[in-house]
């Protein structure tokens, strides 16, 4: 795809709708919401690059309440004519397809390469790559096991969904401040996973969310890995203007 020299193309991740409070989810969303309204003018694409919402199952008939302003605002942009793709996140890997027949708008499951202007994207949420995090990787395949998915389903919502946002408080407080730093090159497992992608096929960026901390790395073979940050803390994510990538923080 060739973008018009006025165009631009957006990247962000990680929102996490819904929490800490009801209070402080909606401020974020109106703020999100503004942000989208700002980029609306000049964007010829948007990836939003999973975990939208700190929990999200769709039963066949019910869908989690709230985030309407969030999901209108998406409706209105798609509608307008401006694509947008959606990665899902280890917090919104249960959608079925709510989104494309709402919202018109591509779920991925998986990273995914693009091209733009020549120059080749790798995209994905980033959870679930590199070395390590083994607990995680197995606990993964369980909640992407189409059998573990259906019993889930044939709770109460009332019920499942309570289940779901206790445990998600839990990863969180287990996380502690570990995505506040950077580990170092040998340590980070997103710049681990981008070393050996180079090695069998070259792609100018890399953009991943998940970390929660905004990072730009320049990588060999003058690629560049960029993590997205959060709009949690930091309100931060990066621009292709069709020559070069940016990571920017939304004031």
């Amino acid at each position: 795809m060739q973008i018009a020299p006025s165009k631009k193309i957006y990247f962000l991740s990680d929102f996490h709708l819904g929490v800490p409070t009801a209070e402080a989810s909606l401020s974020r969303e109106k703020k999100i919401v503004a942000f989208l309204d700002q980029i609306k003018t000049d964007a010829a694409v948007i990836f939003i690059v999973g975990d939208l919402f700190d929990f999200w199952y769709e039963y066949k008939h019910v869908v989690p309440k709230g985030y309407v302003r969030i999901l209108g605002k998406l409706a209105e942009i798609t509608d307008s004519g401006i694509p947008i793709h959606f990665f899902v996140g280890n917090h919104d890997m249960w959608m079925k397809d709510y989104f494309q027949k709402e919202l018109n708008i591509p779920v991925y499951f998986e990273p995914v390469s693009f091209e733009f202007n020549g120059k080749k994207f790798f995209i994905g949420h980033g959870d679930g790559l590199g070395p390590g995090d083994k607990g995680y990787k197995f606990m993964k395949k369980i909640f992407r096991n189409k059998i573990c998915q259906w019993a889930f389903g044939i709770l109460p919502p009332a019920i499942g969904i309570g289940v779901a946002n206790y445990f998600s408080r839990k990863s969180r407080a287990q996380a502690g401040t570990t995505d506040e730093k950077f580990l170092g090159e040998d340590k980070e497992w997103l710049i681990i996973y981008c070393k050996e992608i180079l090695q069998q096929q070259h792609y100018d960026f890399f953009i991943f969310g998940h970390r929660h901390l905004p990072i730009n790395f320049n990588l060999p073979q003058s690629s560049l890995y960029i993590n997205l940050g959060d709009w949690l803390k930091y309100y931060s994510y990066a621009v292709f203007d069709g020559t070069n990538l940016e990571l920017k923080y939304y004031k």
